[in-house]
């Protein structure tokens, strides 16, 4: 015997619990004027408990435009900032944004909680037709939430962290063999990682592939530090790293970003060693800070702008729904610089 399926819910359904017209459910979530805060926030409560939301998909069939895309982070403002990974990534999103007269909502926000109140808010309040998600951990809720409520999304992150969502990523286990092993091809046999923030599912994924190169390879020594991305933090696991006895001290360093990279170039020179005669450095995400230092830094570079640009694109295909699915960009390549070399 086949189930009844239950009734869809409707704006009528909303405005009938919420004790409000259509019209005026129809103003709350365009944030239109006209409705007291009270009465809004009764709307989207209803609206909530029901577990509606304005069919976007349909709006933009309908002729409807996709006026803003929503970005989250959850950064602090400061070393958002200095780091130019986002810089570049956010241009490429705005380059495909224009060409749709298209805005970029963006918020930085303290925490993941604070990121599903947000996410949820434009959602509901009807601010975006879509998002970009990024910085994605394991098991992470974000991917019920928008499942539940519809929302048009895109997630940065490899597909074993982003809960089936439409993905677009890049293979940073390859990348960081590639690293690990150019760096043995040079003779170093003691090589660390200063890395990332350690809930972060990319740090998670480089973690465990440093680790394997390591042990593939026999090093001698392999060390990892967890960081928060910021030059500070990248200084203080540098210095943690060199002040250790040569016997003990690292011949190479891998960074997980161009901002600890150039931190750690300057510890170096303020614990009198030479780069690379006695520590190599090699930096993640190439930018214009790698090629202006002295000597300039080793690095894995990768097209971030085309990066940022694809996940736009793709965004765009979800929301007028189109094909979904896991989507890799090319693999950063290891670009050779001023800072690696032998160790001596």
């Amino acid at each position: 015997m086949t189930a009844t399926p239950a009734p869809r819910v409707t704006i009528k359904d909303v405005a009938a619990r919420a004790g409000v017209s259509k019209g005026a459910v129809s103003l709350a979530f365009n944030h239109k004027p006209g409705l007291s805060e009270a009465t809004r926030d009764r709307i989207f409560r209803a609206a909530r408990e029901l577990g509606w939301a304005p069919n976007l998909t349909a709006r933009t069939l309908a002729g409807s435009r996709v006026d803003v895309v929503g970005l989250a982070v959850c950064r602090p403002a400061r070393s958002l900032g200095l780091e130019p990974w986002y810089m570049e990534f956010v241009s490429g999103v705005e380059s495909v944004l224009a060409e749709h007269s298209c805005s970029l909502l963006l918020r930085l926000v303290r925490n993941l909680d604070e990121e599903l109140g947000v996410q949820e808010a434009w959602w509901r309040g009807r601010q975006i037709g879509g998002s970009i998600l990024v910085d994605f951990r394991a098991d992470d809720p974000r991917a019920a939430l928008v499942e539940r409520l519809g929302l048009p999304v895109v997630a940065v992150g490899h597909p074993s962290l982003t809960g089936g969502l439409t993905s677009v990523w890049t293979d940073d286990a390859t990348a960081v063999t590639e690293a690990v092993r150019y760096l043995a091809a040079l003779g170093h046999r003691r090589i660390a990682r200063v890395g990332g923030a350690a809930a972060l599912g990319h740090t998670a994924i480089r973690t465990a592939a440093f680790d394997e190169a390591a042990g593939a390879l026999a090093l001698a020594g392999a060390w990892q530090v967890a960081t928060d991305f910021s030059g500070d933090a990248g200084a203080r696991a540098t210095r943690s790293l060199l002040t250790a006895a040569p016997p003990e001290r690292p011949t190479a360093i891998v960074y997980d970003n161009d901002v600890m990279a150039v931190a750690g170039l300057s510890v170096a020179a303020e614990m009198g060693l030479r780069v690379p005669e006695d520590v190599s450095l090699l930096a993640w995400d190439d930018s214009q800070l790698c090629r202006l230092t002295h000597p300039t830094l080793s690095a894995m570079s990768h097209d971030v702008h085309g990066f940022g640009a694809e996940v736009a694109r793709t965004l765009f295909s979800v929301i007028t729904g189109g094909e979904g699915g896991s989507h890799p960009v090319p693999t950063p390549v290891l670009t050779p610089r001023g800072s690696t070399a032998p160790p001596r």
